[in-house]
């Protein structure tokens, strides 16, 4: 145990801390139609492990978690195509913007919930996840995530845009 966690779990924790962080400088950067090509691809590779990796606990029954890693990974795979085999062009510009925006969304959102279930302060706010202060963060990181993929798509271009 590192931390209280298996070294596993530790592991999942950090890449998905990694590609939370690298996905808010890469965003910064596409928000001033700046790729940021090593933080994206830090995002990208570091999410899509968060992802692989939250698949390999042991699963007894479908849940929420499972939902989001299924869903998170198809948009990941989506903005890995437009970005590397389609170069962004044309509707790939904004099909790249859009599933990454929703892949690091999606990353903040099991950041939030996972906060009010191991920070006791947070969990004393909402024990049951339920309750209005979860429902207040998790709608100020959604309205934060729709206002900063609409910026993106307004101010995003590639050279070949």
């Amino acid at each position: 145990m590192i931390l209280g966690m298996a070294p596993f779990t530790l592991f999942h924790v950090l890449l998905s801390l990694v590609g939370i962080v690298s996905g808010l400088v890469a965003l910064r950067g596409w928000l001033a139609s700046d790729l940021s090509p090593g933080w994206t691809a830090t995002f990208l590779a570091t999410t899509l492990g968060t992802t692989i990796t939250g698949f390999l606990f042991p699963i007894t029954a479908f849940t929420p978690a499972i939902g989001v890693g299924i869903i998170t990974t198809a948009f990941l795979l989506g903005a890995i195509a437009a970005l590397y085999l389609f170069r962004l062009s044309g509707r790939w510009r904004a099909t790249f913007l859009v599933c990454s925006i929703v892949s690091l969304y999606f990353n903040v959102f099991v950041l939030v919930v996972q906060a009010f279930l191991k920070v006791d302060a947070l969990n004393a706010l909402a024990p049951n996840g339920n309750e209005p202060p979860f429902a207040i963060a998790q709608g100020i990181v959604l309205v934060a995530f729709v206002t900063a993929g609409y910026l993106c798509l307004r101010r995003f271009r590639t050279a070949s845009a």
